[in-house]
């Protein structure tokens, strides 16, 4: 019988470990003991396999909880594991040979399509300031208001 597709065998385990980052317990108030890396993995790879929500990933796996799960997979991406990953996996493929490249494809999820073209530079402002706003108006001598008119300017 084969091994469920979550479970992260030896020699993966081998390619994975040294990418992940190395996290420190506190000395002082060191908390809860992390879960192991190796668990966490394979939390991940059960929810991504599945499609279950990480809240309904079952604790009787023994993949800790899926919040835990969810915030060690936005861990690693931010620390760039995922890439580099994907990197050593392709690595090792072309070197066995087993990448067939007349069947590959890419696309935008994975090359930037930016059609050839160079970026362009915003618009440069071709007067010193903006025009004044038609909505809003400062008040002026002459403008209609009680307050500002030039009668009531004169007796103050």
């Amino acid at each position: 019988m084969a091994a469920a597709p979550w479970v992260v065998s030896d020699e993966l385990w081998e390619r994975v470990e040294p990418l992940l980052p190395k996290v420190e317990r506190r000395y002082r108030y060191p908390g809860r003991k992390r879960l192991p890396d190796r668990q966490a993995l394979q939390g991940i790879l059960f929810v991504l396999y599945t499609g279950i929500a990480w809240r309904h990933l079952p604790a009787e796996l023994g993949f800790g909880g899926g919040s835990t799960c969810h915030r060690r997979m936005d861990e690693w991406q931010r620390a760039g594991v995922w890439e580099r990953l994907h990197e050593v996996l392709l690595a090792a493929l072309r070197a066995a040979g087993e990448i067939e490249w007349s069947r590959a494809v890419a696309d935008s999820s994975h090359v930037q399509a930016k059609k050839g073209a160079p970026r362009r530079a915003r618009a440069r402002l071709t007067e010193p300031e903006t025009a004044p706003s038609i909505t809003f108006s400062s008040t002026r001598p002459g403008s209609r208001s009680p307050g500002r008119s030039p009668a009531a300017t004169a007796m103050t």
